[in-house]
């Protein structure tokens, strides 16, 4: 893997690759990348398993996502990243480290990939590069995602990356499609000294 931090505290210059991806900002300014942002959060795939504080139903919508987005990489808070194809650099999916805690070393992880991407271990390639980046270019000592229960596609993303089951969240998202109900999700966490997992 290689990684660039082009301006060092300001996480909306990282570009990572490796596993034949490309890992960089997305680009609010951008009219593919605005669409491809739009794609995924409107994917009816993306929404039965996830719904976002904020929705994002237009072109609008998601170009305003993408600007705040990048304010709280610039801020150091978030990195969110175009996953894309080495070879043809064609978008594949996105993979984000939220809630940056210094102090605590520790973060969040999510991810998604478009449908046409599916089935070919994108988000295991893109969750394996953006850990190895977090425990070493941010010096990271917790990492954590969770998933809504029944998701077993993001469980296996998981479990392969080496990020351990530690339990379920009970009520800690909202159901599909609504912000007025809650499910559970399932915890998982790797530690930066946890063995490394076998290669995507």
């Amino acid at each position: 893997m290689t990684a660039e931090l082009r301006d060092p505290g300001n996480l909306a210059t990282v570009r990572a690759s490796g596993h034949g991806l490309l890992l960089g900002p997305w680009d609010p300014e951008s009219d593919a990348d605005v669409r491809a942002w739009l794609r995924g959060f409107t994917d009816p795939e993306f929404r039965r398993w996830n719904t976002p504080l904020v929705p994002i139903t237009d072109l609008s919508g998601a170009r305003d996502s993408l600007r705040a987005r990048a304010v709280r990489a610039a801020e150091g808070s978030v990195a969110s990243f175009r996953i894309a194809d080495a070879e043809s650099a064609t978008t594949l999916g996105h993979i984000g480290v939220n809630d940056i805690r210094p102090p605590l070393g520790a973060a969040r992880i999510g991810y998604w990939v478009l449908p046409e991407a599916r089935g070919r271990g994108v988000a295991t390639r893109a969750l394996t590069l953006v850990a190895g980046w977090a425990f070493g270019e941010l010096r990271l000592h917790r990492l954590e995602l969770d998933h809504a229960v029944g998701h077993g596609a993001s469980c296996r993303v998981a479990e392969r990356c080496g990020f351990r089951h530690e339990g379920t969240l009970r009520g800690a998202i909202f159901e599909a499609e609504r912000r007025d109900a809650f499910r559970d999700a399932h915890l998982h966490a790797r530690l930066a000294t946890d063995p490394e997992p076998d290669a995507p």
